[in-house]
């Protein structure tokens, strides 16, 4: 049984978002006891050079300032860290993910805390997790040769260790809306609570 979500949307749309939309359905199939909700529609800051200093500063070692600069960066890893399962609701705008979206893995990718450099390569520190990507498009296919959101948000997360991912895709919207939804639905059921 699901315990705890962490919900992202990343759609610039609330009325009408198809994203946010499957989002609350797949909520709605996992009922989980707790849902912490991100929305980025706001927007986040992006990383400057700023935030990389401080980042690269040990932490015993960071001014006031430094640590006031990565407070928002440790509240979203916070965030991944008490969830047990992520739902990111996640458009495709322009063959990617929405800039807001790739902000939000720039804040929480961090060395040291969400994934280390070892012998072997790089190694993911939030393992044990669940991610369920609710992705929809107008008219990119999930999985073609022009999707470059499924693939980059499979391979970040694993990158941070969640590497059970699945998808729940609502897309070609703009191309056939029905069978669309009907492809939406049966992966919804499939979820499993």
């Amino acid at each position: 049984m699901t315990k705890t979500v962490l919900r992202i949307d990343a759609s610039a749309r609330h009325d009408g978002s198809e994203s946010r939309a499957l989002t609350q359905r797949i909520l709605d199939r996992l009922a989980p006891d707790e849902v912490i909700n991100r929305d980025l529609a706001a927007s986040l800051p992006a990383i400057d050079a700023e935030w990389l200093n401080a980042n690269w500063t040990p932490e015993d070692q960071r001014s006031d300032a430094q640590r006031e600069t990565l407070a928002l960066s440790d509240t979203l890893i916070q965030e991944v860290k008490s969830a047990d399962t992520i739902v990111i609701g996640a458009p495709i705008y322009n063959f990617g993910i929405p800039a807001t979206l790739k902000t939000w893995v720039d804040q929480i990718a961090r060395a040291g805390i969400t994934f280390k450099y070892s012998e072997s390569g790089p190694q993911g520190l939030m393992t044990g997790k669940r991610a369920i990507i609710a992705i929809t498009s107008g008219g990119t296919q999930v999985g073609s040769d022009i999707d470059f959101a499924s693939g980059y948000l499979r391979h970040v997360l694993g990158f941070v260790g969640i590497t059970d991912v699945q998808f729940v895709a609502a897309d070609q919207l703009a191309v056939d809306a029905d069978a669309s939804h009907a492809k939406a639905d049966a992966a919804l059921k499939a979820l499993a609570a």
